[in-house]
């Protein structure tokens, strides 16, 4: 448990930690929010394009020492921002972060299942109750770790290379264990409608939760609110869905009703972006709370959804890597399209409405994601 909690956590800073620094870095290397961006929506692209090839290795080489093999690759990458002063870097870095998550992803459900079958739902508590706090890390001690590192930024993004390297000690130190021959050779389930509907729903949470990522700090501010207090709201949005996170999971496997309790958070999560888009500065500490709430719970359950469809550790991971592949795929658009649509419109009232619409297919696609008995 310990590993998986260690791998969980270091899957999400190497992204939200560039989110209370955006603003800064865009201006002091002079970049468009386009490119700056790029930061957020590559390693999101990333993560779906290689994610097919997550079964694969662990068919090579072992599902956990894929797992740890990952785990140096991001903590290398997080290293190499020592010397982000430069764009070419900064999405260079991007990029091997977003291969290292990409594959570690889908293993990391596959190796739930192998090891905690009698209690997904508790352990996928756990596994996303950790990507949440990596991520919520991320956001909230990048600032004061660069203002303690005399304003270095590159040492405050770089400092996340710490717990990766520390995971992969850990990981190095449990056994491998080879996949099945007769599990090894099936694909991934392109042909299947239900997937397809995973991927969708899980498309539609990662758009929204990344384009928040990048731009909810720079909503708050273009609405009158310092920095200071923008990024406590952005805090107060990653804080909050921790305990979410690790909540729905669970009532999930009690309650049997995992399509209710996703359209209900997709409901509220379209609530919360109406009134940031329109009404900024109405409770914006509350509504960027209840927002942590429906989206990090989405997630957590949009995780636990291939743990239940299917029977073994890799159809697990081969259904993971479809949905991670798809959703990602889709969702490295929404920050990219958001700025972009920032910069057209000239605020950022029109993309918070596209993110509402968006929030609303979601709830209606939950629905159509009543549990049924798992299938191999």
């Amino acid at each position: 448990m310990l590993a998986l909690v260690l791998a969980a956590i270091n899957l999400r800073p190497g992204i939200t930690s560039f989110a209370p620094l955006i603003e800064r870095i865009a201006e002091e290397l002079e970049l468009s929010r386009g490119l700056i961006s790029l930061t957020t929506a590559l390693p999101v692209l990333l993560m779906g394009v290689l994610a097919p090839l997550a079964p694969r290795l662990a068919v090579r080489f072992g599902l956990e020492r894929s797992i740890a093999l990952c785990l140096g690759l991001i903590g290398a990458a997080l290293l190499l921002r020592l010397f982000g002063h430069s764009a070419g870097v900064l999405i260079t870095t991007a990029a091997l972060v977003g291969a290292g998550i990409a594959v570690a992803g889908p293993l990391l459900s596959g190796f739930i299942k192998r090891h905690f079958l009698e209690r997904m739902g508790q352990t996928a508590a756990w596994y996303s109750l950790s990507m949440a706090v990596g991520g919520t890390l991320g956001v909230v001690l990048t600032a004061p770790a660069t203002e303690a590192l005399d304003q270095r930024w590159t040492w405050g993004l770089a400092l996340w290379a710490l717990p990766a390297l520390a995971a992969l000690l850990i990981w190095l130190r449990l056994p491998n264990r080879p996949e099945a021959a007769s599990d090894s050779r099936a694909g991934l389930p392109w042909r299947e409608p239900r997937a397809w509907l995973i991927s969708f729903y899980f498309a539609l949470q990662a758009g929204l939760f990344y384009a928040l990522a990048t731009w909810l700090v720079a909503r708050y501010h273009e609405a009158g609110y310092s920095l200071l207090r923008s990024n406590a709201f952005f805090s107060g949005f990653m804080l909050i869905g921790l305990p979410s996170a690790f909540i729905m999971p669970w009532l999930a496997q009690r309650l049997g009703k995992r399509h209710l309790l996703m359209a209900a958070c997709g409901v509220l999560a379209t609530v919360c972006l109406a009134l940031i888009a329109l009404l900024p500065t109405w409770q914006p500490l509350l509504v960027c709370m209840l927002l942590g709430v429906a989206l990090n719970g989405t997630f957590s359950l949009s995780l636990i959804l291939p743990m239940y469809e299917a029977s073994t550790p890799l159809a697990v991971s081969r259904l993971t890597a479809m949905m991670l592949c798809t959703g990602y795929c889709l969702a490295c658009l929404t920050p990219v399209l958001a700025g972009l649509g920032r910069d057209l419109a000239g605020d950022y009232r029109l993309p918070f409405l596209v993110l509402m619409g968006m929030a609303v297919v979601m709830a209606l696609l939950a629905l159509r994601l009543r549990p049924r008995p798992a299938t191999g």
